[in-house]
């Protein structure tokens, strides 16, 4: 059986993190950085402000119910086969909406298509395999994976405002598909290898006897079945805070950008803020994917929603430049990590061999956030003037989500063993 290593002692594991990071980057990316396509779609065929932000919002919506199917997918068919059916559905949806010329092409195209092919495409492709290949060094693994997030949002931003301003929102798409049919076919067919070393990540025996108990990934949980694992607390209360997660994450990245000119920033500038986020983001992810590994991944997740939280409202009263770039840095520190730490923790408390379906299944809620906060953010300003109802509200929610995530279990090992033996005689009777 492989080792995993490549010449020099390199773990062929940290190779399919940096492929599972780019791709994360192109398709969470897209799907985050609509708001500099909005304003611009919105005009060029006509739409009012709601009727765009609904079409986005059954997207998200569809890309949430293609997260279940996903992870059921990668488990049964493998991880290469739901990645290229994605990618080829992600081209055809990007060709096909850089041609539409009415609202039900837009929204078959880009709000149906695309979702469900980036869904296909999402980390939640990633996750069961990272799993199998990262251990002792899980949390590390998925921070890295939210990396990709946070750079998509850094870097397609101001990609995508600059090549609107230049060349204009359907070349801008076509060129973007290009470059994402190259890129996710070489990460497809030389990256990703579903099959993990016998111990994963872990140290050689001597070395991990002598720790002891001190490493708790030493020994793997006692898996539960997704059946028995959604009838137990944790996994909602990982899943309303992906709730939250979502219906922040997409408020701003489809009324970011506009709620930030209406303020009266220009374009660039309000694309520049929104990105500086992720690329505060960037940096924060190494400190906290250590940490995740060290202290109690509760801890660190009901301190990202609390800044998270304290950010939105920032981002409603800054006024100046200063402000917005002050708020952005902030707000990037605690911007990355939600997702990676839900995960790991799904993969803690009930194994690696559910937890693409059980991540699959939280990650709709977290799109079904995304769907009302992105047709919320539209329709409350149309009919009140004001993003006080949509940004506001996710502000509140993210600090109720800090409060719910103190409550998880601090050691999901312990947990999954003890949930098992209690489902067992709850079936058995």
């Amino acid at each position: 059986m492989s080792t995993g290593k490549s010449v020099g002692g390199w773990y062929f594991g940290w190779n399919i993190v940096a492929g599972a990071a780019l791709a994360t980057l192109l398709t969470v990316g897209l799907r985050m950085c609509i708001g500099p396509f909005f304003l611009p779609i919105a005009a060029d065929m006509g739409l009012s402000r709601s009727l765009l932000a609904g079409i986005v919002a059954i997207g998200m919506l569809c890309y949430g119910i293609g997260m279940p199917l996903a992870g059921h997918l990668v488990g049964t068919r493998g991880t290469r086969f739901v990645l290229l059916l994605g990618t080829g559905m992600v081209i055809v949806a990007l060709v096909w909406t850089a041609f539409a010329r009415d609202a039900t092409n837009l929204l078959l195209s880009f709000g149906i298509l695309l979702s469900f092919g980036l869904s296909f495409t999402s980390p939640v492709a990633f996750v069961p395999v990272l799993s199998r290949w990262f251990r002792r060094r899980r949390g590390m693994a998925m921070f890295f994976l939210s990396t990709g997030s946070m750079s998509g949002i850094a870097i397609l931003t101001p990609v995508f405002a600059y090549a609107i301003g230049a060349v204009g929102w359907r070349d801008t798409l076509l060129g973007f598909a290009a470059v994402f049919a190259v890129l996710m076919i070489a990460i497809i067919w030389f990256v990703i290898r579903d099959d993990a070393p016998a111990h994963a990540d872990m140290e050689p025996a001597p070395a991990a006897r002598a720790r002891g108990s001190a490493n708790p990934a030493a020994a793997p949980p006692a898996g539960l079945g997704w059946r028995e694992a959604v009838r137990t607390r944790p996994f909602w209360m990982v899943a309303l805070g992906l709730f939250t997660c979502g219906y922040s994450m997409n408020l701003i990245g489809t009324h970011g950008v506009p709620m930030l000119m209406d303020h009266g920033f220009d374009a660039m500038t309000s694309s520049y803020g929104l990105g500086l986020i992720g690329l505060v983001a960037i940096f924060s992810t190494l400190v906290l994917g250590r940490l995740s590994d060290r202290l109690p991944r509760r801890n660190i997740l009901a301190a990202i929603y609390l800044v998270r939280g304290l950010g939105f409202f920032a981002l409603l009263v800054v006024g100046t430049h200063y402000e917005l770039y002050a708020a952005a840095t902030i707000g990037g520190i605690a911007w990355a990590g939600s997702i990676a730490l839900s995960s790991a923790i799904l993969a803690d408390v009930y194994g690696v061999r559910s937890v693409g379906i059980l991540y699959g299944w939280t990650y709709l809620g977290h799109q079904v956030g995304a769907m009302i906060s992105s047709w919320l953010g539209g329709w409350a300003y149309e009919t009140y003037g004001s993003h006080w109802i949509a940004f506001g509200s996710a502000g509140a929610l993210l600090l109720a989500a800090a409060a719910i995530s103190l409550r998880l279990p601090a050691n999901g090992f312990s947990l999954a063993s003890a949930a098992a033996p209690q489902l067992a005689r709850r079936a058995s009777t």
